[in-house]
């Protein structure tokens, strides 16, 4: 019985769920993704209700989206949101485990533990056990660095990507949020291992071309990874939530550590005014624009986005229905998609 006090029926996935997205090849893997993937970064701890978080994922399947990322580190609590796909994993999605991307990452502390920081051996071998034991799968398809520890040996972080692959508990493996020069360096050790860096997460929108600017683009194709790139909405500063000037009550502005409403200012409201008037003229919304801008780039195999609501889902998925920018269009794209608007970057 759901939290609603209806009877679960078994999900019976869109049979047409393959005809709704592009998917693209990751780097020079064989691994297609789909334009779009899902991530639980935010709203699917416990402080959001189960039956909504539900649908969504439901939803995100039945239009397509096969890649759904995860991380020990999301809740709240801590591994929250794992054991949340988890719980729909084992009583919806159970058969069709092998048509779905599941990733996960560990790195990023989540208990005052040493153990539970970090990229040592134990702390990421341990937390891919917790996430499988949560997730409730023999494997996950990715497993990820979640971010650079300069106080461990790189040799001992990718010996234990590399190992989670031997041992069969990971098809994949990724960093995230590493500069381009350690990625690069984590890459060869990975080829040297004889388990290839498959894709690197960084955050990636209009106001943060860091993956552009710092030359992690140009590295992903010379080393053969895919990006999947997250934040592109950076934080719904990309969209028309706060174009008044105003914070509205519900805003993430107002409850995130990761977006303050200060940053909400005249130098961010005239630059994302111009950007959601072309948005307009283009017929589309200013979300819609930002995530078509991201996935531009032939680099980029997929953009994360998170979703309150299947009505926001089925909108931002439409940003792929919108013919290509033209050369005027960028440009004016790039007069007011600034790099460090309203961003700490």
């Amino acid at each position: 019985m759901s939290a609603s006090g209806a009877f679960d029926v078994p999900h019976q996935a869109a049979a047409d769920r393959y005809e709704k997205l592009e998917y693209r090849r990751t780097g020079a893997s064989g691994l297609d993704l789909p334009a779009l993937s899902f991530g639980l970064w935010q709203k699917f701890g416990t402080d959001y209700p189960y039956d909504t978080q539900r649908d969504i994922l439901l939803h995100a399947f039945d239009l397509g989206i096969t890649h759904f990322d995860n991380a020990n580190r999301y809740g709240p609590p801590h591994r929250a949101a794992e054991k949340t796909f988890g719980q729909v994993l084992r009583k919806d999605l159970a058969p069709y485990r092998d048509e779905l991307i599941l990733s996960t990452k560990a790195g990023n502390p989540i208990g005052p533990s040493p153990y539970q920081r970090g990229g040592s051996r134990k702390s990421l071998l341990t937390s891919l056990d917790h996430s499988l034991r949560d997730l409730g799968t023999d494997y996950v398809d990715i497993f990820y660095s979640h971010s650079p520890d300069p106080t461990t040996p790189l040799e001992e972080t990718v010996g234990a990507l590399a190992s989670a692959v031997t041992s069969g508990k990971a098809l994949y493996v990724g960093l995230s949020n590493y500069a381009p020069e350690r990625a690069h360096e984590a890459a060869v050790l990975l080829r040297e291992a004889g388990v290839p860096l498959l894709v690197h997460q960084p955050r990636y929108s209009l106001f943060d071309r860091r993956p552009e600017l710092g030359g992690l683009v140009e590295l992903a194709e010379r080393d053969g990874f895919g990006l999947v790139v997250y934040s592109p909405l950076a934080q719904g500063l990309l969209t028309d939530k706060y174009l008044t000037g105003t914070v509205p009550e519900s805003a993430r502005a107002r409850n995130s550590t990761f977006l303050s409403p200060d940053v909400i200012d005249d130098t961010y409201r005239e630059r994302a005014t111009a950007l959601n008037e072309l948005a307009r003229e283009r017929g589309q919304s200013l979300a819609q624009l930002a995530l078509q801008w991201v996935l531009r780039l032939p680099q980029v195999t997929s953009a994360l986005i998170g979703a309150s609501s299947t009505w926001q889902l089925d909108h931002n998925v439409r940003a792929l229905d919108f013919p290509p920018f033209t050369e005027e269009e960028l440009i004016l794209i790039d007069k007011h998609g600034v790099h460090g608007t309203a961003v700490q970057v």
